[in-house]
Order: C-alpha cells, then structure tokens, then sequence
C-alpha cells in the first residue's frame, strides 16, 4: 500500500504491514519516505488511545499523526502495538 499527496509518495508497505483503525491506515514506521515528515506543534489526546503526534506532510500543515505512545489498553484494543505508527489525513491518497 502506499500513501500519496500529489506527486510525493510518502508512505509505502505491504498491506498485512499496516494496522486499521477506526478507518485509517496506519503505516509502520521504517515505511515512512525520509524527510517528508516535520513535527508540528499540534497537540491532540484521544480518549482512548492517548497522545498524539501530528506531522506536517511534504509542507502540508497536519497532514499525518502517529501515537507514540499509545495506552496500553489501547494496544489491547487493537490487538497489535501501533506505537509511532503514522496515519494521514483524507487528503492523501492511500492506494494498493
């Protein structure tokens, strides 16, 4: 699978690579394009899942957040640790 903004690939794994979460895609980390990403200063907490880390895509503004840290009764939820896994916002395309 690959996440796309425009003509920049940003993210590309297998499919089984990935985690589903509340529907979004979340890439593993080592799959991540190097210097795509920038920290934004966003700050958002999920109820469930904790605190996140939004990111700046390609000059972007908060196009992408991971959890770095996710709850560990999140991890449960899930079934699988998503920790600093990256999903994105609809405006990049995710496509197989």
């Amino acid at each position: 699978m690959r996440a796309r903004l425009g003509d920049t690939i940003v993210a590309e794994a297998d499919e089984s690579d990935l985690v589903r979460i509340e529907g979004n895609w979340y890439f593993p980390p080592r799959s991540i394009a190097p210097g795509v990403l920038t920290e934004s200063d966003t700050a958002y907490t999920c109820a469930w899942k904790g605190d996140a880390q939004y990111f700046d895509v390609a000059g972007s503004a908060d196009k992408a957040w991971s959890y770095p840290t996710p709850y560990p009764t999140a991890i449960e939820r899930v079934g699988t640790d998503f920790s600093g896994y990256v999903a994105f916002d609809r405006s990049v395309v995710i496509e197989s």
